[in-house]
């Protein structure tokens, strides 16, 4: 068994960024800018947000913080995305989700422009994506086939099924895993109504789970020698942590890991790896990889 560190895999990529920053800048060329609208205080969003600031940092990037209380107004924060999208000197931004109850997460979304939408969720990016063109990636899909590229694992013709269908994980990674260009997998999703789903598990030669409850992947689900990602993150309580809580991952580890060939931990794994990503799709939004 073999353990894919992501932590040290998002670090190798972040010196890469700021590298190429390094060469941008020298060559009279702005360095990328990243933007966060941060709304509210909850303490997840909080520390995602933050360790993006600080990646930021760490590749040379220009980073800009937004913040509005709960109580802004869907249309204070419309009129926000409209003057980052105007701005020329902000290559990329996001919105931190999730969003207060009164606001739409989809009308925001829709409303960010495209070619500056480095979280991959605006329906441009998601339609491009499933038609095989080049566009911005959500960054844990994106995170997620990095590392099995990183780590040298064949995916061309392998069995690939991951448990979760969400627009931010399951779709997206589908999506790229039976692309030709891409996994070159055959691919199944499950979620908790598939009623075969420890059966199919069984089957993958790479099981990604990422269905949101902490250790539902147990070793009767995994066969010798699977690849296995974890993107579960799931905090629960623990009165021995000075947090007074633990990160919990969607596969029981200790039990699962002696039977495969490659496992991500939690945490440590996935997780490192989606702010990384979104460095890269900022890096791509100031190259103006994708669109002109």
């Amino acid at each position: 068994m073999q353990l894919i560190d992501g932590k040290a895999t998002a670090a190798a990529i972040k010196a890469e960024l700021a590298a190429e920053v390094e060469k941008m800048v020298a060559a009279g060329q702005k360095c990328p800018h990243l933007a966060a609208v941060l709304i509210g205080h909850d303490g997840g969003s909080e520390t995602y947000v933050n360790n993006k600031v600080k990646a930021c940092e760490v590749c040379g990037f220009k980073s800009s913080l937004i913040r509005y209380e709960d109580d802004v107004t869907e249309e204070e924060l419309l009129a926000c995305v409209a003057r980052l999208n105007a701005d020329t000197d902000v290559d990329g931004f996001i919105v931190q989700l999730p969003l207060p109850k009164h606001i739409s997460e989809q009308k925001v979304i829709e409303a960010i422009d495209y070619r500056k939408d480095v979280d991959g969720f605006h329906p441009i990016n998601v339609g491009r994506l499933g038609a095989g063109l080049p566009c911005f990636v959500s960054a844990t899909p994106r995170g997620i086939l990095e590392l099995l590229r990183r780590y040298n694992i064949e995916t061309s013709g392998k069995k690939c099924v991951i448990l979760g269908r969400s627009n931010i994980v399951g779709k997206p990674l589908a999506s790229l895993m039976m692309q030709k260009q891409y996994g070159d997998s055959t691919v199944t999703v499950c979620h908790s109504h598939s009623v075969t789903l420890k059966e199919e598990c069984q089957r993958a030669d790479i099981l990604v789970a990422a269905i949101g409850q902490p250790e539902f992947v147990t070793a009767d689900m995994v066969h010798e020698g699977a690849v296995v990602i974890d993107v579960g993150t799931t905090r629960v309580a623990d009165e021995t942590r000075s947090r007074g809580y633990r990160l919990r991952g969607d596969v029981k580890f200790d039990e699962v890991a002696p039977k495969c060939s490659y496992i991500t931990p939690v945490p440590g794994g996935v997780g490192p790896m989606t702010i990384a990503m979104l460095m890269l799709n900022t890096m791509s939004a100031a190259k103006k990889e994708f669109y002109d």
